[in-house]
């Protein structure tokens, strides 16, 4: 649970970029990974104003919250290959323009394609006769407004509305307002306009540059007119991907609208909020046909550091979001995330709602299971045990195991355990950390339980339970926060892992021999103490004693979970806003000692919250060479009321294989 961290120094607030849209607006992203030379947040520039006569000068409009360099891009229009330009500042600032003269002549009816200098798509605009003269321009936003023909004069390097008529055209007010990439690849059109629209010569294309324009008129069902305010729908035959885009062309070849979507943000679909006229966003639900719902979610460009995909829903009657305490600067030389800048909201809201509070949060430590990596088990605070399972993307209690969890008692069958971290065992069982009795929360009880998950019945007594209480005297003091700054996580790290690196034993000063402990199984466990962020080192023998190690320095103020990870052969100390959001891998170094690697801070999209949980999937999930890491808010307060991260515990993101 949140605390206040009386010792932590520092006032300092780490800002977290908010980005809560779920799609892309309005742009192209080619179905393929992006090229090594692609810069950070490309697909936040669009093409914004172009004019087909005297220079025919183009200009660009990044719509994110960072800037983005343009170096060595290039354009093309429908018979020349991509050609470098020479834009008028190398970099687009955030919200900000560049222009630049195209370097070959654009046509009456023309088309120009936007590349990035490793030839990745990142937008383009077709037009009819006359459409681009004296300028063609988006209205109603830069960046995201419909393709209008100006009215005045250029307004290059400035916003578009001077230049926009007063009154959009009825067939510009036809918008892309929903699409999904899943079995129909379902698309629906909205009009947004007073009169209806002939679209029987309309076309649409998604983001296969080898695909021809396909015909509404020929789609199932048939699209040849939209009425005012009124919806169609349509199934694509070009089949959208995951990581895909969809162009609406009018019959005169003009581009009408567009939109793009990263993987899985049209699953289960996305939706325009508000509907016909926002930002794309992911929906929990399809709405084809009737408005877009919206509801849990807030609209924004793709911004700094990456995408937070939406998740949606209200909050339920007794979920009580709590905002985060103690935040702190990150260790010195901290690096940026090493995995995949986008992240998405990974759970239901409100999903840990139990019959002990508070309700609706406290979920902490994570732990993914490494004979069966489809399992990820959860612990939450006030004494539960989640075994979590993906559906449809996101991590749901498994109802063949407890679809509301199983609750944890100590030893005995007694006692409210403050269960805060987990790991899983070279016996397949789960090893839980409390730091005190919940029913006596001011006295700290700071222990190592042993759960068999095979255990039936709806409450889960330990098979082995080792206190180490009388280690930390310094925790009880007779307050009930001091109690709260105990064992925070654990992790089991193999034996085998310690003797291949050399690990010195600190009771010996020779070479770590797990043959000196015959009764501790085949690994030790290395708790994490939230009071100053020291690991503690434990052989937990099977007839309930234990064997200490020592403690060891992770170089963090506080630590919040603790995992072995076999694909970087590394023990990770994690830290939430108290540190900086980051992420300490610890090794063994010549002497022997375990020492901090390298510290990461999390995602920049992520909250700046107490993110407590921290698990990356085993390295057999690899895919492209990422596997999936996931954070636990024990807050659920995400970017705060009314953000569709608000009543979230659960964020997944990728890491390096």
């Amino acid at each position: 649970m949140p605390t206040s961290h009386s010792r932590a120094g520092g006032a300092s607030v780490c800002a977290a970029a908010l980005t809560l849209s779920g799609l892309l607006v309005t742009g192209v992203l080619a179905a393929r990974p992006a090229a090594a030379a692609d810069p950070t947040d490309y697909q936040n520039v669009r093409i914004n104003e172009v004019t087909s006569s005297n220079d025919d000068t183009v200009e660009l409009y990044n719509a994110g919250s960072a800037a983005v360099s343009v170096s060595g891009w290039k354009v093309s229009d429908d018979s020349f290959s991509p050609q470098s330009f020479s834009p008028s500042s190398g970099t687009i600032p955030a919200g900000g323009f560049v222009t630049f003269d195209s370097p070959k002549g654009l046509g009456d009816s023309d088309k120009l394609v936007l590349y990035t200098a490793g030839g990745t798509v990142v937008d383009r605009v077709e037009w009819a006769t006359g459409k681009a003269k004296p300028a063609m321009a988006r209205c109603g936003g830069d960046g995201t407004g419909a393709w209008v023909t100006t009215t005045t004069a250029t307004t290059f390097g400035a916003p578009n509305a001077p230049g926009c008529p007063a009154s959009v055209p009825a067939a510009s007010r036809v918008r892309i307002n929903e699409v999904t990439s899943g079995d129909a690849d379902t698309v629906e059109l909205y009009n947004g306009g007073t009169s209806a629209v002939a679209l029987g010569s309309w076309k649409y294309v998604d983001g296969d540059t080898s695909h021809s324009p396909a015909a509404l008129s020929s789609a199932s069902p048939s699209a040849t007119s939209i009425p005012a305010g009124g919806y169609v729908t349509f199934d694509s035959a070009l089949g959208l991907g995951d990581n895909d885009s969809l162009f609406l062309v009018d019959g005169n070849g003009t581009t009408v609208d567009s939109v793009t979507w990263a993987t899985g943000g049209a699953k289960p679909s996305s939706e325009r909020c508000a509907n016909g006229t926002g930002w794309f966003r992911t929906s929990t639900t399809a709405t084809f046909g009737g408005a877009n719902s919206c509801s849990g979610g807030s609209g924004g460009s793709g911004g700094d550091g990456g995408r937070l995909l939406g998740g949606g829903g209200a909050l339920t009657s007794g979920c009580a979001p709590e905002a985060p305490t103690g935040t702190g600067s990150a260790p010195a030389g901290t690096l940026a995330w090493p995995g995949g800048k986008d992240v998405t909201i990974a759970d239901d809201v409100c999903a840990f709602t139990m019959s002990t509070g508070p309700e609706g949060r406290d979920l902490s430590g994570l732990a993914f299971d490494p004979s069966n990596p489809s399992v990820l088990w959860a612990a939450k605070n006030k004494n539960w045990l989640f075994k979590l399972v993906k559906s449809n993307g996101k991590w749901i209690p498994d109802p063949s195991w407890s679809a509301t969890g199983k609750q944890l008692r100590f030893l005995g069958g007694s006692g409210e355990p403050d269960s805060e971290g987990l790991t899983v065992g070279g016996n397949g069982h789960v090893y839980v950390t409390s730091e005190r009795d919940n029913a006596k929360n001011t006295v700290p009880k700071d222990t190592i339980m042993e759960f068999d998950p095979t255990a039936a019945g709806s409450t889960l007594t330990p098979v082995h339970q080792w206190d180490m209480t009388a280690q930390f005297p310094q925790l009880n003091t007779g307050s009930k926060d001091d109690a709260n700054l105990g064992f925070e996580g654990v992790a089991y790290v193999p034996d085998g892992w310690l003797t291949a690196n050399g690990w010195v034993d600190p009771l010996t000063g020779a070479a770590y021999d797990p043959a000196n402990y015959p009764l501790h199984g085949s690994g030790l466990f290395f708790a994490g103490l939230e009071w100053d962020g020291t690991l503690h080192a434990y052989g937990l023998n099977s007839d309930g004693t234990f064997t200490t190690f020592g403690t060891i320095d992770t170089g963090k103020d506080s630590v919040m979970d603790v995992m072995f990870d076999a694909g970087t052969q590394r023990i990770i100390a994690t830290c939430d806003n108290t540190c900086g959001e980051t992420h300490t891998s610890m090794k063994v170094d010549s002497t022997g000692a375990l020492v901090p690697d390298v510290t990461y801070t999390n995602p920049a999209v992520m909250p700046v919250d107490n993110l407590e949980g921290f698990a990356i999937a085993p390295a057999s999930t690899c895919v492209d060479g990422s596997r999936e890491a996931v954070w636990a808010d024990d807050g659920v307060y995400g970017f705060g009321p009314g953000s569709s991260s608000y009543g979230h515990a659960l964020y997944s993101g990728t890491f390096p294989c």
